[in-house]
């Protein structure tokens, strides 16, 4: 998920322009990495659980424990950057998202704890870190597409993560195989990252100590439109992170008597849908100039699919409704762009900083609400078509919120007029 947006002029002449370039090339392979170590432990919550000895409620406490380090980080992930440069950030956020991989193969709760909280910790510094290095490798008119770019890789690693990762598991790997992998992988792209990301010439630091840092955060957390934006898109995205990513595959399997292939696939289309959602949803804010509006027809879209997976209403397969619902589900990341014209221009970096804090601190919260009134009774219900209901309703429920907080935005993408 978008971190922050940090730019700096772009200057042709440069010759660590190139240099830049390259590195935010190796830096789209950790977002796509990221993503993957997000996503993937929805196709093995049984594995997960035999391998921690705790019950699947206890993996879903163990997996949210991702967001708590994403959330917090993200305010610190931003500054950093503007602070020290991209050399040794980058690779180190790379880092620690490879450490976390690793110690998650440890068959003990408290290590699947600590590796998800590295590897949520890790991976703040990802969306940060790859646009951080675009703003510094291409040109004003080019830095938009390189961003598009960005995104889409991410969310092909949450594809990746789900329609990949489950035939790997029941197949040539086990799931200790899998995370050792991946770790392992993950270091040896941070290395490579750290050898092609050029040093930049770093001025003193600006402000003084930690009130200086936290001065554009103060401006960026004192404005009500700012946790308005972080409630939307929190509202938005936890039906994603949490009831698609966590709990798709188990609730197919459960309460859809699905294969595990075939809820595996279905699962995967809401990932796929974000590729094309995210740039298209965006799109049509900047074409309409009306944020809201394609916030509004976004989240509509969203409900109308929620409405139909948990009540069928009209004969869609499930994985068509899925797809549809990863496309709707990009007007998540219009708050994103809210929330830098709702607040100054010399805090643009700390206001997707705070988004994404707020974002997912929503994702913490709701995480073990869901958890503990549906995951907790998954595959002991009787009466398995009225608890997939249910659980349907709850995120129907959420998404509902969403479009009426939505309402209180501030409209920002009307032009300019002179005058």
């Amino acid at each position: 998920m978008p971190v922050s947006a940090v730019s700096a002029p772009f200057d042709a002449s440069r010759p660590q322009t190139r240099a830049f370039a390259i590195a935010w090339a190796c830096a789209l392979a950790f977002y796509f990495l990221e993503y993957a170590a997000r996503s993937a432990p929805a196709v093995m919550i049984p594995e997960l659980s035999q391998s921690f000895g705790v019950s699947p409620l206890g993996v879903s406490s163990i997996l949210g424990m991702y967001y708590y380090t994403y959330s917090t980080t993200s305010l610190i992930a931003g500054v950093l950057l503007d602070r020290l440069g991209a050399k040794y950030v980058v690779p180190a956020g790379m880092a620690i998202l490879g450490v976390g991989c690793l110690v998650f193969t440890l068959p003990a709760p408290a290590m699947g704890d600590i590796g998800r909280l590295l590897q949520g910790a890790g991976s703040a510094f990802a969306f940060t870190g790859a646009v951080y290095l675009a703003a510094h490798g291409f040109s004003a008119q080019r830095l938009a597409t390189a961003i598009g770019v960005t995104q889409c890789l991410g969310m092909l690693g949450g594809t990746a993560g789900q329609l990949g990762v489950g035939p790997l598991i029941h197949g040539p790997l086990s799931v200790t195989g899998f995370w050792t992998m991946l770790g392992v992988v993950v270091l040896l792209v941070s290395a490579l990252l750290l050898t092609l990301t050029p040093k930049e010439p770093r001025a003193a630091a600006q402000g003084s100590g930690l009130s200086g840092m936290l001065a554009t955060y103060k401006i960026v957390l004192s404005n009500p439109q700012s946790y308005l934006c972080g409630l939307v898109a929190g509202l938005l995205f936890v039906p994603t992170t949490i009831g698609d990513m966590v709990w798709g595959v188990r609730f197919f399997q459960e309460d859809k008597l699905f294969s595990y292939q075939s809820a595996v696939f279905a699962a995967s289309m809401v990932p796929l849908g974000w590729v094309f959602g995210c740039p298209l949803l965006g799109w049509l804010a900047d074409t309409l100039h009306r944020r809201k509006l394609a916030l509004a027809s976004g989240v509509i879209v969203m409900l109308l699919c929620a409405i139909q997976l948990a009540y069928t209403p009209l004969p869609m397969p499930p994985w068509l409704t899925l797809l549809l619902f990863g496309i709707a589900s990009g007007s998540a990341m219009i708050p994103y762009t809210i929330i830098k014209e709702v607040n100054p221009d010399s805090v643009k970096g700390s206001a997707t900083g705070a988004i994404n804090f707020l974002t997912f601190s929503v994702t913490a919260l709701v995480g073990p609400i869901f958890a503990s009134r549906f995951g907790k009774t998954l595959g002991s219900s009787e009466d398995i078509a009225t608890h997939f209901r249910q659980a349907g309703l709850f995120w129907v429920v959420l998404i509902a919120l969403a479009l009426v907080a939505s309402l209180l935005l501030k409209e920002t993408g009307r032009p300019k007029t002179g005058g």
